[in-house]
């Protein structure tokens, strides 16, 4: 019996010891670089990459000699027949090979090769500004959840303090020196601070599932996110942060590779305005059998090599028009990179002045916490010396635990503007430290 309890006794701290094992630790910095590794929409952009990769490969490929082949049968009806005499074979066949080199394509060639370029660099600046995207979230995600945290542990000591009270209510009670009425009146807080700790521990949950979501994990997964709000000052300037804006967000790099990659493609438009050069060579063998080895009507092997041009000069404006269009495309993606750069300089100057808003806001909540908690601390002792009212004491402690809210959502509000504010700039700070 001793030793089937030891047993048990091991099997359940060998399970505990896995399950405390399985839950992963994870600061926010690990977080972002968790996410930047797993998150699907980051692996879906470096594909995007590898595939702009291989089209730049295959543009290149097109400036070489292209070599084709023919193999085929042909069967006549009658057998071919010149002044009586037959000239031909009923049976046919022929193998014949082309090698085309292109020398002129009206910049066709080489347009395509510089377009794919472009498009390539434009790939890698999507996985930059998916990255950045994906940064920014996960802070923002990780923040909340820090001031959700802060926010149960706030619900707890509320409900700590309403839970005394609520002793101290009854007891007077009981021995005649207070109504009923104060004693119910705590009964219903006590009631409502439950309530509000099982919605604060749910957003706790709710937001640690959307941090695992982001990271690439199961959103049910184990994992602790480690971390605390605290206040660090940002000495930049708005002039500094505009300017590195305009230098370093993804967003913008890839609106001017948009527009040089429209004046590629004004420049295809008009491919059709000159004449399509090459060189051909040719090889042909022929016969009346599958091994086209000649015979009486047919010459085993001949070759030939020629230079020809083709020239489309006239399609009623099809070219014409057509570069026209590509080119007032090229004037529109322009007008939308203006306003995409004016959308970040607003972007930049609303997380700068968030930031401002925020630093007035935490000293006023923290000089406000320090009176509310004095004002809690009088409130209950008026009550107990039986100078002051149940009432009181209720307000009071619902001041404090509002204080506190306060507080964490300044904290939170602030290093989340800081999280945007370095978004705005295009710069991943994962661990939002002072640059």
């Amino acid at each position: 019996m001793r030793i089937s309890r030891i047993c048990a006794f091991l099997v359940a701290a060998l399970f505990l010891a896995v399950q405390t094992a399985a839950a992963e630790t994870m600061t926010m910095k690990d977080a972002v670089a968790a996410g930047l590794s797993h998150n699907p929409s980051i692996l879906a952009a470096r594909e995007a990459l590898m595939a702009a990769d291989y089209a730049v490969r295959s543009s290149k490929a097109a400036f070489g000699p292209a070599l084709s082949t023919q193999y085929g049968y042909t069967r006549l009806d009658e057998r071919p027949m010149s002044y009586g005499r037959t000239v031909g074979t009923l049976d046919n066949w022929e193998l014949a090979f082309n090698v085309h080199q292109p020398l002129f394509t009206g910049f066709n060639l080489l347009t395509t090769y510089e377009k794919s370029l472009l498009q390539k660099e434009q790939a890698a600046s999507q996985i930059d500004n998916a990255e950045l995207q994906l940064t920014v979230a996960i802070q923002d995600a990780f923040l909340r959840l820090l001031q959700a945290r802060e926010n149960v542990r706030s619900a707890e000591d509320s409900l700590v303090r309403l839970r005394s009270q609520l002793k101290v209510n009854t007891a007077f009670y009981e021995v005649g020196l207070r109504p009923k009425l104060d004693m119910l009146q705590a009964q219903v807080d006590v009631a409502t601070a439950e309530q509000l700790l099982l919605a604060a521990q749910n957003s706790v949950d709710t937001l640690s599932a959307q941090l695992n979501t982001l990271i690439g994990r199961d959103a049910s997964a184990e994992v602790e996110y480690v971390g605390a709000l605290e206040y660090f000052p940002v000495n930049l300037s708005l002039e500094d942060c505009l300017e590195r804006a305009l230098k370093n967000r993804p967003d913008l790099t890839i609106a001017r590779q948009t527009v040089m990659v429209a004046e590629k493609d004004a420049k295809l438009a008009a491919v059709p305005y000159y004449p399509q050069v090459g060189a051909d060579f040719n090889y042909v063998r022929a016969g009346e059998n599958p091994a086209v080895d000649g015979g009486d009507y047919h010459t085993p092997s001949e070759w030939n090599a020629q230079v020809g041009m083709k020239w489309t000069f006239f399609e009623w404006g099809k070219t014409y028009y057509a570069e026209k269009g590509a080119k007032k495309n090229v004037s529109r993606v322009m007008q939308e990179y203006q306003n995409l750069e004016n959308e970040a300089t607003f972007a930049v100057k609303e997380s700068f002045l968030q930031i401002k808003e925020t630093e007035k806001r935490i000293a006023a909540a923290k000089e406000g916490l320090v009176a509310a908690k004095e004002s809690y601390r009088m409130a209950v002792a008026r009550y107990e010396a039986q100078v002051g009212t149940n009432t009181d004491v209720l307000d009071a402690q619902a001041s404090q635990t509002q204080a506190e809210a306060s507080l964490n959502g300044a904290m939170s509000a602030y290093e989340r503007a800081v999280a945007g504010l370095y978004g705005a700039m295009g710069e991943k700070n994962a661990e939002l430290l002072p640059r």
